[in-house]
């Protein structure tokens, strides 16, 4: 697949990444515990299984680019407190929750969860499993920091039941790690990730981060090589979103070290060839997997799915998520947890939710919504498919849409006919660009309009 520069520049634009429809920043704090416990409480018996999302913020160092809400700290009493309290908020949903409900998916993210010591990561999973029901076939990930990292840390989470790690890597080149803060030498990644094999997890992510202070092409390419030599069955390659006024302490990046937009552009391209010669398929957004990949299955077979986790096999289930910032979703409601800790902690203490925001989406939400998880995870829109289901014509009521995506099909990101719309080989780099047209709060105008990080 071959990127046009012209085209790269063109569509390298602000714009959301759509692991929600409305995305964050329109949550309001309008929505508050009493909507969302009501919320609970009227969706126990709609027949829909769960999600658990579990956020532990903490991490042993800073690493500059980091976009997370996380604390970086040595004192892991901080840890063991955030326990405490994280297990009275899970005790107080699951206690509303009806012990029917099955967990089809589990995941800890961050911050870094291997941050908790490796009998702690032990006991939060216990406690969940004693408090929810977890399928036996339960998609079970946790997020991984190499560094501090100990065989034990492996063990426990196998042992507790996890059955997908995802490890980050960002880039093996020592000078990038160390003009990020984020210092593990290729030797340590290929000693941690002969651990997860060894232990015998089935599946294992690599994430990857494009666009660091330094990058090359040259270097780039040595990167990848030894990625693919490992052999990780899934691969994020993130783009590094610059935003210092969102994220303060990546000022400490150094603006005049990051790549040029032209060396950008050789990165996105080197990555697209190296990992498809290497039989990766390109899911789009970032991710790519194996041929015998669930997720390459599924997008296959129009069954893929986009929530806050990312792509998921695991459509229709509710997310209940725990911890500071954590966001929560039902089918007609987002809510997000405070994400300062000292007010988790007081309204934890004071016996009630920590919600923050959220939002209790309109039909007219639900409608674009499938319309951008279909782009995104389809690569097409069937219009007299989605007309029926939503008793709509689809031309006309997407008729701005389509309008914008005119100049797109122009370009060959997309293909429009009478009866789809269609996201071109080349278009899966652009996907967001291509979702935005169907956004309507994008079209909005107001003086306080979110700023979101470039598409590309």
């Amino acid at each position: 697949m071959q990127l046009a520069a012209s085209l790269l520049e063109k569509y390298s634009k602000a714009g959301p990444r759509y692991t929600s429809y409305p995305t964050a920043p329109y949550f309001t704090e309008a929505f508050g515990e009493k909507e969302w416990l009501e919320e609970i409480k009227q969706t126990q018996d709609k027949g829909r299984d769960l999600s658990l999302y579990v956020h532990i913020p903490f991490c042993d160092t800073l690493c500059y680019y980091c976009g997370c809400n996380m604390v970086a700290t040595k004192k892991y009493g901080r840890a063991t407190e955030y326990l405490d309290y994280l297990f009275q908020e899970i005790d107080r949903v699951a206690a509303l929750t009806n012990p029917g409900r099955v967990a089809r998916q589990l995941h800890w993210g961050g911050g870094t969860p291997t941050y908790l010591h490796p009998d702690d990561i032990r006991r939060l999973f216990a406690h969940i499993a004693s408090r929810f029901t977890i399928a036996a076939d339960a998609e079970t990930g946790c997020e991984v920091d190499p560094r501090e990292l100990s065989r034990e840390h492996v063990k426990a989470l196998k042992e507790s039941g996890f059955n997908r790690i995802s490890l980050g890597v960002q880039d093996l080149d020592d000078t990038v790690q160390r003009a990020v803060n984020r210092v593990q030498p290729e030797s340590l990644i290929r000693e941690v990730y002969g651990w997860m094999r060894e232990e015998g997890f089935d599946s294992v992510n690599m994430d990857l981060m494009v666009g660091l202070p330094h990058q090359t092409v040259e270097t780039y390419r040595e990167t990848l090589d030894k990625i693919i030599d490992m052999g990780p069955d899934r691969l994020a390659v993130f783009n590094y979103a610059h935003v210092p006024w969102m994220k303060k302490h990546q000022k400490l990046i150094v603006e005049s070290d990051l790549p040029s937009l032209q060396v950008r552009l050789a990165l996105q391209q080197l990555i697209l060839d190296k990992l498809g010669a290497a039989g990766y398929v390109y899911i789009g957004m970032d991710h790519f997997a194996k041929p015998d990949d669930e997720i390459v299955q599924a997008q296959q077979s129009k069954t893929l799915y986009r929530n806050f986790q990312g792509y998921t096999t695991h459509k229709n289930c509710d997310i209940y998520a725990f911890g500071a910032s954590s966001i929560s979703q039902t089918e007609d409601v987002f809510v997000q947890n405070v994400k300062k800790l000292s007010d988790y902690y007081r309204l934890v203490g004071e016996g009630r939710l920590p919600t923050e925001r959220g939002l209790r989406v309109t039909n007219e939400d639900k409608l674009r919504r499938d319309a951008i998880t279909r782009i995104m995870c389809d690569l097409e829109l069937d219009k007299a498919l989605f007309g029926r289901a939503w008793g709509i014509d689809f031309d006309s009521y997407f008729a701005d849409a389509l309008a914008e995506l005119k100049e797109m099909e122009a370009d060959g990101l997309v293909a429009l006919s009478p009866e789809k719309v269609t996201v071109t080989q080349p278009g899966r780099f652009f996907l967001r660009n291509i979702a935005m047209p169907f956004d309507a709060y994008l079209k909005q105008q107001s003086a306080e309009k979110p700023r979101f990080s470039k598409t590309l």
